[in-house]
This record gives C-alpha cells, sequence and structure tokens, in this order.
C-alpha cells in the first residue's frame, strides 16, 4: 500500500512503497515529486531490493539529489530534494 502525505514548505513529504515491486516505486516517486511544493523534500520508504539501484538512478537522470540513504533489514529510505 501506498502513502503521501502532505507537508508545509521547507519541510518533508514522506511516500511510503513499502509492498510495491519495479518499476511501481520508481513511478509512485516520479509522481510525488512532480506534485511537490517548492522547497519540500520527499522521504520514500521502500522495500524492493531493486529500488535501491532504481530510485538512485532515477534521480540522477532526472536531476534530483538523493541526500540520505539509509537502510534497516530489507527496508530502504531516501531523502531526495528535488531539482530546482
Amino acid at each position: 500500500m501506498s502513502e503521501s502525505r502532505r507537508s508545509d514548505p521547507g519541510s518533508i513529504e514522506i511516500l511510503d512503497v513499502r509492498g510495491l515491486r519495479c518499476p511501481m516505486p520508481v513511478i509512485r516517486t516520479e509522481s510525488a515529486l512532480r506534485k511537490l511544493p517548492a522547497g519540500v523534500d520527499l522521504k520514500v520508504i521502500a522495500d524492493d531490493p531493486i529500488a535501491r539501484i532504481d530510485i538512485p538512478h532515477f534521480c540522477r537522470e532526472a536531476g534530483h539529489s538523493v541526500e540520505e540513504l539509509d537502510s534497516e533489514g530489507k527496508t530502504v529510505t531516501f531523502l531526495i530534494r528535488p531539482a530546482e
């Protein structure tokens, strides 16, 4: 199940894509980044092993920056700063 929560500008929006498999984590991440207001970063929580490769690759190609990448067990969390 995917969950997205809006936050105030200058904060972080959370996108939980656990349980989704390739290519859905990247598709949902791309969609969420397009909808973000200026100044808001995106935190993506995923458990698809391919997301560890696909999300950073997508970010590089699209000009976004992965500011943090944390792993705990099968779960990986990305903090993404959108391209300006």
